[in-house]
């Protein structure tokens, strides 16, 4: 299973000195804790992209290439890349260039975003968001599993004995996750490609996820890619750390109550009974974690927000210390407890390059689990892209 953290570089002035970084500051911040999450043993840094204030991380794959020159073991992803207002085509050369410069050290996770303006901005319709998502992913699909592409569809122009390079590194894409937190349209979406579904549960209780992600699983093995429990789930989650609980609530208080997102709405206590966030002790962290495999199932990635809502650079940093230091270690040994043989492991280049080989020669893949969800692939079954969208 991967750890790791996921930001989405909101720049946020820090309700308890009233100061606001600049953008440079807070790009460089996330610089340091994408370094930082190496240092203390966490799996994954993945970053947001918007293109509005208060946020920064416009061009995600500028920033995953920066952090892949500084970083040697740290899978470089995305917590959301457009898929909507962004065109596929530049999609699958990007995130190919940063796969070559990361040595495979990338996946990336396809969503909407959540900024409306940003469809027209792009020359968009917003009331086309699910068929934009469905059209656009079946075509970056192609363009990284088909050396010349033919095709046209309706949200941009044909293309044309088109290759998109480079291609992508060991002939293996990018691993792909779907994010969703309301639409069972992109569940399915996932599961017909059987690609990965994170669900970013973080505002919303845990029965709403538990429906979409229960959809997924069911898709995945009707698709043909194997059965309900072999299917790739990552969730989100949100932690402030003290060694003592009531420290914890009390500094992170005046964070919460202002922050852009949920300030002024539910009080911390609300939000930290209904939702994933904790605020408090590592134990605290690890038995709130360890109850989300009793929610959702065994799952493959856990990710959790921790430098958002002005939260300062130092802060965020002793965060993560106790992070890989107190929480991570416990939370690795007790989700392999009782893990199902037949659950795969967490994807990575190294393992989908070896089951691509096995696919080839028909011998077994070095994880054992079903091919498809090492590599990504759709099964060879008859459905058709217009399935998902009609869901």
């Amino acid at each position: 299973m991967q750890f790791g953290i996921f930001t989405v570089g909101d720049v946020t002035a820090d309700p308890t000195t009233g100061r606001t970084p600049t953008e440079h500051e807070r790009i460089k911040a996330m610089v340091a804790i994408a370094q930082k999450a190496e240092e203390v043993g966490l799996d994954v840094f993945a970053t947001g992209e918007h293109h509005n204030p208060p946020f920064v991380p416009s061009s995600p794959t500028t920033m995953l290439g920066h952090i892949a020159a500084r970083t040697e073991r740290l899978i470089l992803s995305t917590s959301t890349t457009l898929i909507t207002t962004n065109d596929p085509v530049k999609i699958a050369e990007d995130y190919a260039m940063l796969q070559h410069l990361a040595d495979g050290r990338v996946d990336l996770m396809m969503g909407r975003g959540n900024t409306g303006p940003v469809y027209p901005w792009f020359g968009k319709d917003i009331r086309q968001g699910i068929a934009l998502a469905v059209e656009n992913y079946a075509l970056l699909h192609e363009l990284w599993r088909k050396d010349v592409v033919n095709w046209e569809g309706k949200f941009r122009t044909p293309l044309q004995s088109f290759t998109s390079t480079p291609r992508p590194l060991d002939g293996v894409p990018p691993f792909v996750w779907h994010g969703s937190i309301r639409s069972p349209e992109i569940a399915e979406q996932a599961a017909y490609y059987g690609d990965g579904f994170f669900a970013n549960n973080i505002f919303w209780p845990k029965d709403h996820f538990r429906k979409l992600i229960n959809l997924y699983r069911e898709r995945y093995a009707h698709y043909g890619h194997g059965t309900p429990d072999q299917a790739v789930v990552g969730l989100g989650g949100q932690l402030f750390l003290h060694k003592n609980s009531q420290e914890a609530v009390r500094r992170f208080r005046p964070y919460f109550d202002n922050a852009p997102v949920y300030g002024h709405g539910p009080s911390l206590e609300e939000f930290t009974s209904q939702t994933p966030l904790t605020v408090g002790s590592p134990q605290e962290a690890i038995e709130k974690t360890l109850t989300f495999r009793e929610s959702f199932g065994d799952y493959q990635r856990q990710l959790f927000l921790m430098d958002h809502a002005g939260l300062p650079l130092k802060t965020v940093l002793e965060q993560l210390d106790i992070l890989g230091e107190e929480v991570v270690p416990v939370l690795r040994e007790e989700m392999e407890k009782n893990r199902p043989a037949g659950v795969p492991d967490a994807p990575t280049h190294a393992a989908r390059v070896a089951q691509a080989l096995a696919d080839t020669t028909g011998t077994t893949g070095a994880t054992g689990s079903d091919s498809d969800t090492n590599t990504g692939s759709h099964s060879d079954s008859a459905h058709g892209t217009e399935e998902v969208s009609a869901s």
